[in-house]
């Protein structure tokens, strides 16, 4: 069994309330329990008079610019573009760095899995069975025009968003009922029993929006108007597809809290967007961006050579990334006839040759992916163990035996960029699911030829398809890339018009319902989810649901083996490759802490600094 810490061990119920009890959490004679912070697991490391989170460097100067390319992106969210500042609906592409400008219930700690603080509430009253939650708003919580942020503005914020928000954002809400003000300072939200653990979490981490700037403009409309904020930026310069700026509020009023000290130090964030990637990379060596996380190989080991390289004025890190690494690959789109068979989808496997992609184009930098919890203890090895079992049986018949064995892994290629052996048993798998060859072309069911279309907005991914290609017409399929832009790619992508389309995706260390955007019937047929491969199984839905009502962290891993294992016999995606470590290049103008928080990916912006505040401000500046 894996080492567990002591959050794996603590379960709700009395005696993660007793813990909770030890770092200023009261709880009443009825159970309810107050407290200035909340968790999956109700384990919280810092008490209620903790004055800064202990990674952070609470004297970090504040000024200066930076200035970086998108390296994330959530909701209608694009990498290489952007039209609209409504960045949290399906329509548009929203802008980087939108979350800034609004404020949240609560903030996370980056050095605990889950645990949150408060941020515009200042504590929150938890009933006993856990499904309403009564947070007190802070009275000095301001909007950027200057009027308050109050528990009528959190009310309307989290009920706008269950109904007109992104569906990424609406699905992960499904648990949540409602939210009400009781005056200003009091916010109620309720919860649905059974609810997943991870529901207040997300809920608590929602923007806040002002009702008052809403109640003049609908707010599911695409719109390049900037919103009335509360956080600790607002939106400066911009022109629409090419940079956008963030301001820092000198005077916010959320700066001088426990959860924020030490953070948000730059006067100015700034992204640049770029439509290719070599071209990005040429930017950042004219120092038109300041900073760069690296996640193309041959970048990495080919074109760090440059003069500023030399002389130390960028400098290069490798930090550990010891998180859930999740899952990247092509994700097959099973909503197509031709891709209902878990045959076929393993012959495209088949036709992949990843030792040969990695050693000639990314330099053996990578390793590869075989799980959706890649890198995690949540990730199926080896014969399921008794509890693993317990939960699989009672499904016996109706998923592949392979489940009740070791799970699946692709197989291994001879690195020749054209195995035999793997070609032969895609083409045998092929045949058996009635897709036959006739002169040289492969067949459907039907008798029509066997097409296949990848979907593709980055030239950077062509090298990695050009080889699969070609050994998908060894097979006898007909394969074809398209390279499309950004807007029609999320347009695609949203209306899953598409074969295979590649997606990088990972979860928390304690997943909860945000597993069902990506592997539930529900999300196969909600426009805008992640669950491109379009997977819709009663067994797998029962097994998320397992994974939710955990209510332990070690039977939260026993359900999440369980579940990784139905998810891999089903072949739903081509996996690619992680890397568990970020590649970081940056102009030598910043400084951050010494031992960056291990569950708040490398801090940028929020942890860093400019170390000259003038020198940096001048960036970018044109």
């Amino acid at each position: 069994m894996a080492q567990l810490n002591r959050r794996n061990v603590l379960a709700l119920g009395v005696g993660a309330l007793a813990a909770a009890q030890l770092r200023g959490t009261a709880v009443a004679a009825d159970g309810e329990t107050v407290s200035h912070g909340i968790s999956a697991f109700g384990d919280l490391k810092y008490p209620a008079d903790f004055v800064q989170f202990d990674y952070v460097d609470a004297k970090a100067p504040k000024g200066g610019l930076f200035s970086t390319i998108p390296s994330v992106r959530a909701f209608n969210q694009s990498f290489q573009t952007f039209n609209s500042l409504n960045a949290f609906i399906l329509k548009g592409d929203g802008a980087q760095g939108m979350g800034l400008t609004f404020a949240t219930l609560m903030a996370r700690a980056g050095d605990e899995p889950d645990a949150m603080y408060g941020l515009a509430a200042s504590k929150v009253a938890i009933s006993a069975d856990g499904l309403t939650y009564r947070f007190t708003m802070r009275p000095e919580a301001r909007f950027h025009d200057g009027s308050k942020l109050t528990a009528r503005d959190a009310a309307f914020s989290l009920n706008i968003l269950k109904t007109k928000g992104h569906p990424l954002i609406t699905q992960q809400l499904r648990d949540f009922i409602e939210a009400k003000a009781d005056g200003d300072t009091t916010l109620i939200v309720t919860f649905k029993p059974k609810r997943a653990r991870d529901v207040p979490l997300f809920v608590a981490a929602l923007p806040l929006f002002s009702e008052a700037y809403y109640a003049k403009q609908p707010f599911d409309e695409s719109t390049m108007e900037v919103p009335l904020g509360s956080g600790p930026y607002k939106v400066g310069r911009m022109e629409s597809g090419r940079y956008i700026e963030f301001d820092r509020v000198k005077d916010w009023w959320g700066a001088k809290l426990p959860v924020n000290v030490g953070s948000y130090n730059f006067d100015t964030v700034r992204f640049e967007f770029y439509r290719d990637r070599d071209v990005a990379f040429e930017g950042f060596t004219g120092r038109s961006y300041l900073f760069r996380e690296e996640f193309t190989s041959r970048i990495w080991n080919t074109r760090y050579d440059f003069p500023a390289i030399h002389d130390g004025r960028v400098k290069r890190e490798m930090l550990p990334d010891d998180t859930p690494s999740g899952a990247q690959g092509w994700f097959i789109n099973t909503r197509r006839d031709k891709f209902k068979d878990a045959r076929v989808r393993e012959a495209l496997g088949c036709a992949f040759d990843f030792e040969w992609t990695n050693k000639t184009i990314m330099y053996g930098t990578y390793a590869r992916t075989v799980s959706p919890f890649q890198n995690s203890d949540m990730m199926a090895v080896g014969a399921p163990s008794s509890e693993e079992l317990a939960l699989l049986e009672p499904f016996r018949g109706k998923v592949p035996d392979e489940v009740f064995g070791a799970p699946f892994v692709p197989p291994a290629s001879d690195g020749s960029g054209q195995d035999r052996a793997l070609l032969r048993h895609g083409a045998q798998l092929l045949n058996d699911a009635g897709f036959p060859i006739k002169n040289g072309k492969r067949l459907t069911p039907s008798g029509e030829p066997f097409r296949v279309e990848f979907l593709l907005e980055e030239p950077a991914f062509q090298p990695h398809h050009m080889p699969f290609i070609k050994n998908l017409g060894t097979l006898g399929i007909e394969a074809t890339l398209r390279l499309v832009d950004p807007v029609q790619q999320r347009a695609r992508r949203d209306d899953f018009d598409f074969d295979l389309a590649i997606e990088r995706y990972s979860f928390s260390t304690v997943p909860g319902d945000a597993l069902r955007n990506f592997f539930s019937s529900q999300a196969a047929a909600t426009k805008g989810s992640n669950n491109l491969a379009g997977i819709s199984d009663p067994v797998i839905d029962a097994m998320i649901d397992q994974v939710i009502a955990a209510d332990t962290r070690i039977k939260l891993v026993v359900a999440a083996r369980a579940l990784d294992r139905l998810i891999r016999a089903g072949r739903y995606w081509v996996p690619q490759w992680y890397s568990a470590s970020h590649r970081l290049a940056y102009w030598d103008v910043f400084g951050h802490p010494p031992n960056l928080p291990k569950y708040a990916g490398v801090g940028v912006p929020e942890l860093w600094w400019a170390k000259d505040t003038a020198a940096a401000a001048d960036r970018g500046k044109k």
